[in-house]
């Protein structure tokens, strides 16, 4: 049996492809495991977003036997925005399968599925890239910005929605030794963004964040959290190190986080800290559009597409593509707010 053959096998369509890497279990990593976004399958490539501002008034005294003060209506804004584009292909060459040919043909196909699921949705494959590149895009929406590879800003969620971006606030780590400056820096966080929620905080909202490195240092460090967490078992892990760990404190969830290994790809800058809300409806979304073939048109998003093309006229090579369609929003930019490590 040839290559070719091998590949045309009913393992290989579009169809059985995508549905193997959905059964793939994903590996999250930081912001993924939190499950902060809700997914949003589309059947279009543009997501419409409708805004209405809830506005409460104080309602004067009057007269009785007089006209009531009329209520004003909300005004409402719609916006949409387009679904961006991720691809990305692996070309599998029949002299880098030459090897296996002298096996007898259910061998032939197993050696292949195995090379073309490693290079598919190993380690270091198609789908694993995708899923990195959404870890930084999940990183960017929680700071209220969807960045590309370049860095270039694809969508600034505070300018579509018309929002002003909070100030960032200053955190005297080394210098403020008084007991209780921290927690009152924490509650002040904690009620800004409860206020900025417009309905979104709900009883099971938490605030929570993530700090680079020399931010968590100074953090895990000062005297309202070692003194909160000494008399806990947690002090032990205190005194042990805390790289990459989590911690409550002040009613916000602190996290070290772990972005890429070179720590400038995908991460929080040493002396930062970023506060998102955990647990609020509708606040974080992923919108998912279908892909591009005609078998896809119309139909609801999916996570990944793959699809393998055929060299029909060499008979040399096969391709295999990854296409995901996501758009990672937040929705209320007011209530993500921002820290620096500094006096």
């Amino acid at each position: 049996m040839s290559i070719l053959n091998v590949f045309k096998n009913d393992a290989f369509s579009t169809v059985e492809m995508t549905a193997a890497v959905e059964r793939t279990p994903f590996k999250p990593a930081g912001l993924g495991t939190l499950g902060i976004f809700e997914d949003k399958p589309i059947r279009t490539t543009a997501l419409a977003v409708e805004e209405r501002d809830g506005i409460l008034t104080i309602i004067p005294t009057s007269e009785r036997g007089t006209a009531p003060k009329p209520r004003k209506t909300e005004k409402r804004k719609m916006r949409y925005f387009e679904v961006p584009r991720l691809a990305a292909d692996d070309t599998i060459f029949a002299s880098e399968l030459q090897g296996i040919r002298e096996f007898g043909e259910e061998t032939v196909l197993m050696q292949i599925q195995a090379e073309v699921a490693r290079r598919v949705a190993g380690p270091t494959g198609l789908t694993s890239n995708i899923e990195y590149t959404w870890e930084r895009h999940r990183l960017g929406a929680v700071q209220g910005k969807l960045l590309d590879a370049d860095g270039s800003v694809l969508y600034d969620w505070f300018e579509e929605f018309g929002v002003t971006q909070p100030s960032e606030i200053a955190f005297d780590l080394k210098g403020a030794s008084t007991a209780g400056t921290l927690r009152k820096k924490c509650a002040g966080v904690v009620r800004a963004m409860q206020r900025a929620s417009k309905g979104a905080w709900t009883p099971n909202t938490r605030v929570h964040a993530i700090a680079g490195d020399a931010f968590w240092d100074d953090f895990v460090s000062h005297p309202d959290v070692v003194q909160t967490y000494a008399n806990w078992n947690a002090a032990v892990e205190l005194r042990g190190g805390t790289a990459f760990s989590s911690m409550p404190f002040g009613d916000i969830d602190w996290q070290n986080y772990r972005g890429s290994d070179d720590n400038s790809e995908i991460a929080v800058a040493p002396d930062e800290v970023k506060f998102f809300p955990v647990g609020a409806p509708g606040v974080f979304q992923r919108a998912l559009s279908p892909g591009e073939s005609f078998q896809w048109i119309n139909t609801l998003g999916k996570p990944v597409y793959i699809q393998m093309i055929l060299d029909k006229d060499r008979d040399q090579w096969v391709k295999a593509e990854a296409y995901s369609y996501p758009l990672h929003i937040c929705t209320r930019p007011e209530m993500l707010l921002r820290g620096k490590r500094g006096a």
